[in-house]
């Protein structure tokens, strides 16, 4: 079994930035691509972020491309999602996924296994 914390989110002005990270027990992280989508109060659940197992494939979704940076440390087993450029639309609760998939199926949730608690990130204007 995985189980998955997020955690970083937190309140920032737009503009300014945040590191999310996605901590998942076991041995074998490495084995699991992890996806990021956020939920905003009634929208629906939207793709925001994935990195593939070995970390070489990140995707981003249209919203956030160019501001939003995937990466992974295996050996922590934590993946980090560096938000830049936030702005209030970004607000939402973040949730981080897992799940072996495989890069054409990332940016689907139905796709992952595993899901994280959700971590709130607000941005004021």
């Amino acid at each position: 079994q995985v189980q998955l914390v997020d955690s970083g989110g937190g309140l920032v002005q737009a503009g300014g930035s945040l590191r999310l990270s996605c901590a998942a027990s076991g041995r074998t992280f490495s084995s699991y691509a992890v996806g990021w989508f956020r939920q905003a109060p009634g929208k629906e659940r939207e793709f925001v972020a994935a990195i593939s197992r070995s970390g070489t494939t990140t995707f981003l979704g249209d919203s956030v491309k160019g501001r939003f940076t995937n990466s992974r440390d295996n050996a922590k087993n934590t993946v980090y999602l560096q938000m830049d450029s936030l702005q209030p639309e970004d607000a939402a609760v973040y949730y981080c996924a897992a799940g072996a998939i495989l890069d054409l199926g990332l940016i689907l949730s139905r796709r992952y296994d595993y899901w994280g608690q959700g971590t709130q990130v607000t941005v004021s204007s």
